[in-house]
Parts: C-alpha cells; structure tokens; sequence
C-alpha cells in the first residue's frame, strides 16, 4: 500500500507512521502542511523507533508542497486539525503531538500509530 502521513511541522508523528509504514513494507511518505516544517526530525522520535529496530535515517521534514501527493493510496492526518485545501484526507488519526511531552509520550504515540497500520493491512 501507498500511504501519505500528514500533520503540521512533519517532525514526530507523520515521520514515525512513514518509518513504521515503510518497516511493516509499505511505500510510505510524510509531509507538513507548514510551507516551512520542522528543522530536523525529533530525536525522542529517533530514539523510540530505535529502541524497536525501526531506522529513521534518511528522514527528514518536508511540506506537502515540496512532494507529489498524487498516487497514493491512503492520505492520512496525524491530527491536531489538520487543514490542507489542496489534499482530500482518507482518514484522520487524531493522535495528539507529542512535541514536549517527553519519551514515554513518544512511545505511546508509536504504539498508536503501530496498531493503526496493523489495522490497515
């Protein structure tokens, strides 16, 4: 399956679903509605997909006017509302950010995001 996860700065949840995605052998790509996203992907990202063998390198934020978002087969919001004219959304995860809230609220978002693919295939 073909998946676009979208959220706001694309630094924490939509880069986790897209490397999880990708683990699980889907094509996956992520993006923020921000016309500038993020700087870097989080480290508390980085370092919770790590600790269960999912690899973020290569990774790095981007908006969704910077990717072709033709072709995929599910676009995905991550939540936090989420508005992108220009995108018709499948679905809307409604997973909270976790931007701040330190690794235990990291690993709680990956396992939300883990047992929503899981729910896709």
């Amino acid at each position: 399956m073909r998946l676009l996860f979208v959220c706001v700065g694309n630094t924490c949840r939509s880069q986790m679903a897209e490397a999880v995605a990708k683990h699980m052998g889907h094509e996956a790509q992520s993006a923020g509605t921000r016309a500038w996203p993020g700087s870097a992907v989080a480290q508390d990202a980085i370092k919770v997909t790590g600790e269960v063998g999912i690899e973020m390198s290569g990774q790095y934020p981007k908006s969704v006017d910077d990717i072709d978002t033709t072709g995929f087969d599910r676009i995905i919001s991550m939540g936090c509302g989420v508005d992108c004219p220009a995108l018709s959304m499948d679905d809307d995860w409604g997973l909270e950010d976790p931007v701040g809230r330190g690794e235990a609220f990291y690993r709680k978002t990956l396992e939300e995001i883990k047992q929503r693919l899981i729910a896709l295939d």
